[in-house]
């Protein structure tokens, strides 16, 4: 790397100063004011001198809506994950409680698509692969708001290039790679989150950037309107999927350290009081946290708001939930449980029955545990008579007719085909060596020595004293009253000794969630019994946060569930070199198919750079410390400054996914990718020596003479391009896009869906031996 004769190394006396780089520096008197005035008039460039920036966003904003626009309507059917976001659509439209573990923001902007076209949400993308033309669906209206979003991306990296004074090259440099970038480009096709997501992140660190720059004008109306922009945009990343976080981490920290430097009493704008500091802190406390914390609520309140009716979402709600929802089969259909009924008992989250038949545990498990040999107890996907207990009392009663079961009663459960009753003991269960074993013993045993272990409690979920125990709304925890242990299920299955059925055992984490089951029918309840009798029942209301809050808690649990194996999933570690994609569709028929996968050429190039910053700063350091000065200040403040900035952005959007336990895939990279492109383009104006003007060094005297003023501040790049060669830049950004655009164009084929590729054609693109799709 050349360096100008201005930043040649130099070693550092102990008494040697850095040339500050904050704006508006302190002044002596009026005299010096109207001095560094005449001379910002003198290097202030002239209004025409940004036209080559207008020019170069207005051709990639037209670039990026071709890009994203362009076959737009192929293919006609669904894709990958729009058998998600599409259903959820149809769910608004329709009214229909569903359940996801994302915010509804980006749902319901698709939802808004449809109704905006007059869509009723008939059709609710149950397969890959389902024709929209036969179904009537407004597929294009869907797919554009997401790809007006990727389009309007592409000008907003060019913004916060530009906003950061960054040299046109570099511009044009971060900006090229997202414009023909295949990932971004096939996934902001779609109708998919990450579109939403993407685009208010880049928002988001826009805005700030803009707040920044007036941050020494503070509680102006612009600064003001800048803050708040903010944190909208910060609400909306958030709203749309929780990974929005990152972007919160990466725009608080910087935030952090301008607190921490308005609270330093050296500061060359003079020291804060506490009530200014306090001010400071109030507003961005309010900006960025309060109000998007209120608009991220507003949302969950649409989300309520919209779904009035009983839908697939129901199973996943509490019922005291459900009874907010019209039509609701637990508020129409739930009926009072009495003694002597026969009933069959479900578990909330696997759905399967509590069975049970004559088959018998093995003498001795695969680890060599031994059993108790006792009759099986197992959970049955499907109903049939193995499932029916009867309910009896533990104490006596008055008949055995009416006498209603409530919550905290202690019963017994009788196996009615084996006329056995259900029990557990202290012997290990087959695959859980800590929980206990369900089992059956015979009516005499039951009846004598084992009569204590036949004993459950009926404990009903926010349950109150005397209230009845009732099919469908009870879910309930069934525990052992001896042992305190709760009836559990999961969804490993037994082996064949079992007929791979699921295991049934005794949980000692009786607070856990899973061990939550319902009772689906009374079989014996004669079908003319006054309890089948319902009078229309209103619809509940429940608070607005005591649903949200609940809602929060069954997303955050299902998401961390999400740790099934999935073919196309992949490791964070292998994103930045984009070691493999995912096959989104194929069709044989026309050897066509949508491979997601991003530009190789730019994702490589941009990941190498991430290493080079991370090179150069700890050689930058290393200088340091042997007291020699590699850097001018004003290069070493962007390096770190904004530069970093960037690099934090992608850190905080890529790092955390290391520690994360569920599924993982290529996609979630997109957000630290932007974030990298801003790094590249901003290394290319480092790497070739865009260098501060010596005019900077000074500002004129009164008559007309330099004197050397160590507090002028350093302008931005772009006010200094007339005094700059800039052709070296404009090489490195030409070669550069050059062999991104090749790239994108030879991978665009997969991109797009077409045209279709012949078997060499597609051989020829197993780069990194991507697993893609052969067509017969």
């Amino acid at each position: 790397m050349t360096m100008s004769t201005s930043s040649a190394v130099r070693h550092r006396g102990q008494n040697a100063k850095k040339r500050p780089t904050t704006p508006n520096p302190e002044v002596s008197s009026d005299k010096d004011l109207n001095v560094i005035a005449k001379a910002k008039q003198e290097f202030k460039p002239s209004q025409g001198s940004e036209w080559d920036y207008k020019l170069a966003i207005s051709i990639f904003t037209v670039l990026a809506f071709v890009t994203r626009f362009w076959g737009i309507s192929h293919p006609n059917q669904v894709v990958f994950d729009e058998v998600h976001f599409g259903k959820f659509a149809s769910y608004y439209l329709q009214r229909t409680y569903f359940f996801d573990v994302h915010p509804p923001f980006g749902k319901l902007l698709f939802a808004f698509a449809g109704w905006l076209v007059g869509y009723k949400g008939d059709f609710l993308f149950d397969n890959i692969g389902d024709s929209y033309i036969t179904n009537k669906v407004p597929y294009v209206a869907y797919r554009a708001m997401p790809a007006t979003m990727g389009a309007l991306t592409v000008p907003t990296v060019f913004m916060i290039m530009w906003e950061s004074g960054y040299s046109l090259p570099a511009c044009v440099t971060a900006t090229g790679l997202l414009l023909f970038d295949n990932a971004h480009i096939g996934q902001t096709r779609l109708i998919l989150l990450d579109a939403t997501l993407i685009f208010f992140m880049a928002l988001s660190v826009l805005c700030y950037i803009r707040f920044y720059k007036l941050r020494h004008d503070p509680f102006g109306r612009k600064w003001w309107k800048w803050l708040l922009l903010t944190g909208v945009c910060l609400s909306c990343v958030i709203s749309t999927k929780y990974v929005g976080v990152f972007t919160f981490f990466s725009i608080g920290v910087p935030v952090l350290f301008d607190l921490w430097d308005l609270m330093d009493v050296k500061r060359r704008q003079g020291p804060l009081t506490l009530p200014e500091f306090g001010k400071h802190f109030a507003a961005r406390a309010t900006g960025l946290i309060i109000i998007p914390f209120f608009l991220y609520l507003f949302w969950f309140q649409v989300h309520f708001a919209i779904l009035s009716r009983s839908g697939p979402g129901d199973d996943f709600m509490s019922p005291e939930f459900q009874e907010t929802l019209s039509d609701n089969i637990m508020t129409m259909q739930s009926v009072s449980i009495d003694y002597y009924d026969f009933i069959t008992m479900r578990h909330k989250e696997t759905k399967v029955y509590l069975h049970s038949h004559p088959d018998r545990y093995p003498l001795r498990y695969d680890d060599g545990r031994i059993s108790s040999q006792g009759q099986q107890v197992t959970g049955y996907p499907h109903n049939d008579t193995n499932n029916h207990w009867q309910i009896l009392p533990t104490k006596p009663i008055q008949g055995t007719v009416g006498q209603r079961v409530k919550h905290g009663d202690v019963v017994r459960l009788k196996h009615l085909v084996t006329n056995t009753f259900l029990l557990t003991h202290d012997v290990a269960s087959p695959y859980h060596p800590t929980n206990q074993e369900f089992t059956t013993v015979g009516q005499e045993e039951a009846d004598a020595d084992r009569y204590n272990d036949t004993l459950f409690e009926i404990r009903i979920e926010n349950g109150k004293a005397g209230q009845d125990f009732k099919t469908m709304s009870s879910h309930f925890k069934l525990i052992h009253f001896p042992t305190k242990v709760a009836m559990w299920t999961h969804t490993t299955p037994l082996p064949d000794w079992a007929y791979k059925q699921a295991e049934i055992n005794g949980n000692k984490n009786v607070q856990q969630s899973s061990n939550i089951w319902y009772v689906e029918e009374i079989p014996s309840l004669p079908p003319d019994s006054d309890r089948t009798k319902h009078e229309p029942r209103k619809v509940k209301s429940v608070p607005f946060l005591k649903k949200y809050f609940e809602l929060q808690r069954a997303m955050f649990f299902h998401n961390n569930a999400l740790t099934s194996s999935h073919p196309y999933s992949s490791f964070p570690i292998s994103w930045p070199f984009l070691l493999r994609g995912v096959s989104f569709w194929t069709e044989n028929d026309t050897r066509q198919q949508i491979y997601f996968l991003g530009n190789p050429v730019g994702w490589w190039l941009a990941s190498s750079l991430l290493a080079v910053f991370a090179g150069i700063v700890g050689a930058d350091q290393l200088a340091l410390r042997r007291g020699m000065d590699a850097l001018d200040d004003r290069t070493r403040s962007r390096l770190y400054n904004s530069t970093g900035f960037f690099f934090l952005t992608w850190a905080a959007h890529y790092i955390p996914f290391f520690i994360m336990g569920r599924q993982l895939f290529l996609h979630h990279y997109l957000p630290a990718h932007l974030a990298s492109a801003l790094v590249t383009g901003a290394l290319v104006e480092f790497i070739f020596n865009i260098e501060p003007a010596n005019l900077d060094e000074g500002v004129l005297t009164t008559d007309g003479k330099k004197k050397k003023n160590p507090t002028q501040r350093s302008r931005p790049v772009r006010e200094r391009l007339g005094q700059q060669s800039l052709l070296t830049s404009w090489a490195a950004t030409f070669a550069i896009l050059s062999a991104v655009f090749w790239c994108f164009m030879f991978f665009a084929p997969l991109t797009y869906g077409k045209p279709g590729l012949t078997v060499d054609q597609v051989n020829a693109r197993k780069w990194l031996n991507y697993d893609l799709h052969f067509a017969k």
